[in-house]
């Protein structure tokens, strides 16, 4: 058999102890650099790959112990290279003795983590065992310290093991044994208990699951996990207008709206795009501006329109939808930067200057000058700007030059 752990990996040397300083862009490059050289090494040889994956998660809480890692940063490249390192363990054809050594090295290298880094290596653990009987076997091992850890509710002992217990006896299948251990558990807290909802789906006890998961949120858990959780199930239940109803919006938050309407979208493909649009933005009743963007995009022009002047929206979107649908659709480009204008003049946007109001009138009367509406678009703009406030003065003060001089586009 192919000796793999002896080949060379160039991710070794760069992941030494201590080997970064406090500095987390350097470590992140390195860390993503090596999980794409244990993809590439996988595609060709899946143990070899594994074997590198175990070997990075053994190295990498000890290579990153000065990093600064109070912006996060750093943590979430760890978390992604867990999350792209574990299939490759699972999904490689070790035999049983490799398997077994690969998860005493991770255990270890779990237990030494400090920080920690790969703390969500334990929620996998289940998933890593790869056959039932290897997981049940890791969660006799496991049991004693976790009930030991929760007969005392008044101590508040923590043992290390619980994900990985908790992980372990799901995939080995002992899902009732696993709800009247969570039973015993001494709060209600989502990390733990939705190993509770996943074996009460498993057991096909489709409700009762979702019941479950509503119930296991916490007075500090987010609800967002929950929905993803339920929406899941749900989807692999075939109950696909169910789990849009009930948690489609909540479970796909993204960082844009846009991103957001995607993620729905992709999930729901016999979904019509207008109707997952109106139904989100029907979510946010006092900022439908900010579907704005999302409108733009499906080339729902006249929503896009009444969207922005229904509530605030982004000045500098509103431009740049004016500047890039001037030759397209004028008349959406007209009317973007007119409300652009309107939302200057109320003082709305975040480090506004007077480029982004003179950008506003420009786009305006542009748009105007090419659909012959000159006259009345600059009538529209000056009376926007009328008034007495002080982002008003701002926005007047700001445009007078191009009025001065004649310079409409």
């Amino acid at each position: 058999m192919t000796t793999h752990d002896r080949r060379k990996w160039d991710f070794r040397s760069r992941f030494r102890a201590g080997a970064f300083g406090w500095r987390s862009q350097p470590a992140i490059k390195r860390v993503k650099e090596a999980v794409s050289e244990i993809r590439k090494a996988a595609r060709k040889d899946p143990v070899h790959g594994a074997e590198g994956a175990v070997l990075f998660l053994e190295k990498i809480s000890p290579a990153l112990q000065r990093v600064d890692s109070s912006s996060g940063a750093i943590g979430s490249a760890v978390n992604n290279a867990i999350d792209a390192l574990v299939p490759i363990i699972v999904k490689a054809p070790a035999d049983d003795g490799m398997r077994d050594a690969w998860l005493e090295r991770l255990w270890d290298a779990y237990n030494d983590d400090d920080i920690p880094y790969i703390e969500l290596l334990a929620d996998s653990w289940g998933e890593l065992c790869v056959t039932p009987e290897r997981a049940s076997r890791w969660a006799d091992d496991l049991l004693t310290g976790l009930r030991a850890s929760w007969v005392d509710r008044r101590s508040h002992g923590y043992f290390n093991g619980t994900p990985a217990c908790l992980s372990s006896l799901l995939a080995a299948g002992r899902c009732q044994e696993l709800l009247d251990l969570l039973d015993t558990a001494p709060y209600t807290w989502w990390h733990y208990r939705r190993y509770g909802v996943q074996a009460l789906a498993a057991m096909g006890r489709i409700d009762q699951a979702l019941k479950y998961a509503e119930e296991s949120v916490g007075l500090n858990d987010s609800p967002i996990a929950m929905a993803r959780a339920c929406e899941e199930i749900l989807l692999r239940a075939g109950r696909v207008d169910e789990a849009y109803e009930r948690f489609a919006i909540l479970s796909n938050q993204r960082s844009s709206r846009l991103n957001m309407f995607r993620a729905i979208a992709g999930k729901y493909p016999d979904k019509e795009g207008t109707e997952i649009l109106m139904d989100l933005i029907g979510s946010t009743p006092g900022a439908k501006g900010k579907w704005f963007a999302t409108a733009k995009d499906l080339k729902l022009y006249d929503l896009a329109i009444k969207l922005a002047d229904l509530s605030p929206c982004d000045p500098r979107t509103l431009n740049r939808a004016a500047r890039d649908h001037m030759a397209a659709a004028p008349d959406f480009a007209l009317e973007s930067a007119v409300a652009s204008m309107r939302w200057l003049a109320e003082g709305w946007g975040y480090e506004i200057t007077a480029l982004d109001i003179r950008a506003a009138f420009t786009y305006a009367m542009e748009a105007a000058g090419a659909l012959g509406r000159e006259e009345e678009t600059l009538g529209r703009l000056m009376a926007l700007v009328e008034g007495d406030g002080p982002s008003a003065v701002f926005a007047r003060q700001a445009i007078d030059p191009l009025l001065s001089t004649g310079e409409r586009k």
